[in-house]
């Protein structure tokens, strides 16, 4: 996939505390996300992203790096951060398991369960490595919207 495309997060089911939606790059299907609770007013750490088209760029001076370079020397270029969100800052797209690990950001999945009431997302890393070298691609050409999209 080396064409420009839209970059899309349809949120498709709620859970008690959690989000779960799917990351699109045109028609093309790249993992699931896990965000928090879409609520009216934010709560700081607990509430996921608004609906709307932000921006999308690579943060490499972050806390997160500090992590990520490390651990994935080859690949890592940055964080791949969704920017323009009023209210919101540094926003990544990362790995994380359960809803507690969010803090308002997207956490990538391989596949999901439903436990307690709640979406978890799993084989993180896995979803991860996958879909930020599309998603490094993307922003490289151009592409450097996201449009976020509540469907249920």
């Amino acid at each position: 996939m080396n064409e420009r495309q839209r970059i899309k997060i349809i949120r498709v089911a709620q859970g008690k505390n959690s989000t779960l939606s799917h990351l699109y790059i045109g028609s093309f299907f790249c993992c699931y996300l896990l965000e928090d609770s879409i609520r009216t007013e934010k709560i700081q750490g607990l509430t996921c992203i608004p609906e709307g088209e932000y921006g999308l760029s690579l943060n490499p001076w972050a806390g997160m790096n500090a992590r990520y370079a490390p651990k994935y020397p080859k690949l890592h270029q940055g964080m791949v951060e969704i920017i323009e969100i009023p209210n919101y800052s540094l926003v990544f797209i990362h790995i994380g398991n359960y809803h507690t690990q969010t803090a308002g950001c997207p956490l990538t999945g391989s596949y999901w369960q439903l436990l307690d009431g709640d979406y978890q997302v799993l084989h993180s890393a896995a979803a991860y490595k996958y879909v930020y070298p599309l998603l490094v691609e993307q922003i490289g050409l151009g592409n450097d919207r996201v449009m976020v999209e509540n469907r249920f």
